[in-house]
């Protein structure tokens, strides 16, 4: 059965415990779903795919929640629904391995920031973080209360001590990176910080150059995909882990724009 938007009512039921408590939303809610997974807004579209393949592999359907990787945990949390859990980087899994509801998990890829500039960089921004305190520049960021985009964003630019300079210059603070690139492709901001692939999806790379950060400055985050230990499926769901990880699942993540060659952990 494939992702489709009509379901039956006890997967609307437990759509709507989703998102009544995170601004989270449902990109494919299948009727009879076999599994359901909460995915950061960056890795959607590598994942839908994978899950197309895997749900004619299996015979099976998926769901797909997408929203701000904190957001996502906190619906997840909150309805004991649900499988699997993909976030933006691994310090959402750190922040919240203490209440037990992450179990292990398979590497997929790996995020990394860079800055993103209108396209042909008229501006003449340098990859350099400094560059968003020029005053000729405006800047949207991501919200740290949300989304994976902002954490990173807060921590790279705490650690190199501009980030309370910067976050009282930016005209917008954003809950996700679709939200970032989209303000980039309506000419909101001249720059911004989002995970680097999102600058090379079709849609944005048309409107947005990436420059790219040294990996000291933004060293690559690794895309945990986590098996949620209330699964009522975890058989499958780990089926699924394995082939997300697998060759077809690396291949599509690589054609996101994603670093692979990853590795597994507990």
């Amino acid at each position: 059965m494939s992702i489709r938007s009509c379901c039956i009512r006890s997967v609307l039921l437990l759509l709507l415990l989703v998102l009544a408590q995170a601004p989270a939303t449902v990109f494919a809610a299948p009727s009879g779903s076999n599994l359901l997974i909460y995915c950061g807004i960056t890795m959607v579209r590598p994942v839908t795919d994978i899950a197309r393949l895997f749900e004619k592999q299996e015979k099976i359907s998926i769901a797909v929640a997408q929203g701000g990787s904190e957001d996502l945990y906190q619906s997840a949390k909150k309805s004991q629904q649900g499988d699997l859990y993909l976030p933006g980087e691994p310090v959402f899994r750190i922040r919240h391995q203490s209440e037990g509801l992450l179990g292990e998990y398979r590497g997929l890829g790996f995020n990394q920031m860079a800055l993103m500039v209108q396209k042909g960089n008229p501006k003449k921004v340098k990859p350099d973080l400094k560059e968003l305190l020029r005053k000729d520049l405006s800047v949207v960021l991501g919200s740290s209360e949300s989304g994976s985009v902002g954490v990173e964003a807060r921590r790279i630019l705490t650690q190199a001590g501009l980030y309370p300079k910067v976050a009282a210059k930016v005209v917008q603070m954003l809950p996700d990176s679709r939200s970032i690139m989209a303000a980039m492709r309506r000419g909101d901001a001249d720059v911004t910080m989002s995970w680097r692939a999102t600058g090379y999806f079709p849609d944005n790379a048309a409107s947005v150059d990436v420059l790219d950060l040294p990996p000291a400055v933004a060293p690559p985050q690794e895309l945990q995909l986590t098996l949620l230990t209330f699964s009522k499926n975890p058989v499958m769901a780990r089926k699924f882990m394995a082939f997300a990880a697998g060759p077809q699942g690396q291949a599509i993540f690589r054609r996101y724009g994603f670093i692979t060659a990853v590795k597994s952990g507990q």
